[in-house]
């Protein structure tokens, strides 16, 4: 058994990385935890203006309760009331701040790839040599100088939502998108902060998923108050489903879902629905942006001033390309935990559980793909199923330590 216990790198300072960052602490494993943002879930932060579906008693871990009640903050238990992006974000910034977990915090600081000391993702195949060798992360700081970080073990919870889908058809660019990409938005505006930006503008909104109900809603609420607002809202699917069911018991997606309905059947005059289109090319011939829309063999090209691409978000499995991962074919999560989701048939996130430390573990020894990125492009992903992760692996850990 060994005499020392490993060196842990935690890569994201969301929900999940900072439930494994309190856990370390708690167990006594040295760690350093890296995000990219100036502060506690930086994800959370670009849409912080954004409720939550889920409640504060669901949104925040019982082990960052405790840890808040010991050194005296108050956090919230509302079983209905759901927090604010930035609502949540504070709690987690009070949780870096504490003594035991600030000095192993490096903000401003992104992992661009990782690598094994010596080897190459070829090399020494289910051999015990390969969890020998230390892991090597290249990171960069907020001025871009990199350097080489290193670490016994690695839990990646950097999560999904900087790594957004793509507009084009199949999941590809559309063409011309790559060249403007500096001027597509791929996240949920603050309409009440940006009027200005949006406030009597003609706006291709792309995608049917949560983000892009909620820009609908806000767009109808902002042509209310600003009349010339016009909204073109391309739907993927002829027949949409909105994500929520009979019964829902998250008030709020449900409340979101019929909302999406009711705008996508006419409810405002503003929004203009393209039902079972593809965008198909973005360009800019003429100081507008010019959009082509496929629907089949039909085409329809459009003029606006904004593009607002919600197509969803999928984790960035660039980090870890020179690593021994066996992935999904179909949706890119590791490939036990994806397996044991199709035999669990899916179902709503409320319903979802662990599978146990064996579905997180990978062909790569001492990696682990952590909260919402490890369902890959499973969209059933509920923060409590991080929490309990979190909780599988050190249990691993501490046991083999």
């Amino acid at each position: 058994m060994s005499t020392s216990k490993p060196h842990i790198a935690i890569l994201g300072a969301g929900p999940t990385g900072i439930e494994a960052a309190l856990a370390a602490a708690e167990s006594g494993f040295p760690f350093t935890l890296f995000e990219a943002a100036s502060g506690a879930a930086g994800h959370l932060r670009k849409w912080g203006h954004v409720r939550l579906f889920t409640p504060w008693e669901m949104s925040v871990s019982s082990r960052v309760r405790g840890r808040l009640a010991a050194a005296g903050v108050d956090v919230p238990s509302s079983e209905s009331e759901c927090p604010s992006g930035h609502e949540l974000a504070d709690v987690l910034d009070c949780i870096v701040a504490q003594p035991d977990i600030a000095p192993h915090v490096r903000f401003g600081t992104r992992v661009l790839a990782i690598g094994r000391e010596g080897l190459l993702k070829h090399e020494e195949i289910s051999t015990p040599e390969r969890g020998r060798r230390p892991f090597r992360l290249l990171v960069a700081d907020a001025s871009g100088r990199e350097q080489i970080a290193h670490a016994d073990v690695v839990i990646d919870a950097t999560g999904t939502y900087g790594n957004p889908n793509r507009l084009g058809d199949g999941g590809i660019p559309a063409a011309g998108e790559r060249s403007l990409d500096g001027e597509i938005r791929r996240d949920i505006p603050d309409f009440d902060r940006e009027a200005s930006d949006w406030a009597g503008r003609t706006i291709l909104l792309a995608g049917a998923g949560h983000s892009a109900q909620t820009a609908a809603r806000d767009l109808a609420a902002l042509a209310r108050q600003a009349p010339g607002t016009r909204v073109i809202w391309a739907l993927r699917s002829a027949e949409t489903e909105w994500g929520t069911h009979p019964g829902d018991p998250l008030t709020e997606r449900a409340r979101l879902a019929a909302t999406a309905g009711e705008l996508a059947g006419g409810a405002s005059p503003a929004i203009e629905v393209r039902r079972g289109v593809v965008v198909e090319e973005v360009s800019r011939p003429n100081g507008k942006l010019q959009v082509v829309l496929r629907n089949g063999a039909e085409v329809e090209a459009v003029e606006v001033d904004r593009i607002l691409s919600l197509t969803g978000y999928v984790g960035d499995a660039e980090l870890y390309r020179q690593l021994q991962v066996h992935e999904c074919y179909a949706t890119c999560g590791p490939i036990k935990l994806s397996a044991a989701l199709l035999g669990a048939a899916g179902g709503d996130c409320l319903t979802q559980t662990t599978h146990g430390v064996d579905t997180l573990t990978n062909p790569e020894p001492g990696l682990f793909i952590l909260g919402i990125k490890s369902y890959g492009r499973n969209n059933t992903f509920l923060m409590r199923v991080g929490w309990e992760q979190v909780g599988e692996v050190f249990g691993q850990l501490a046991a083999n330590a």
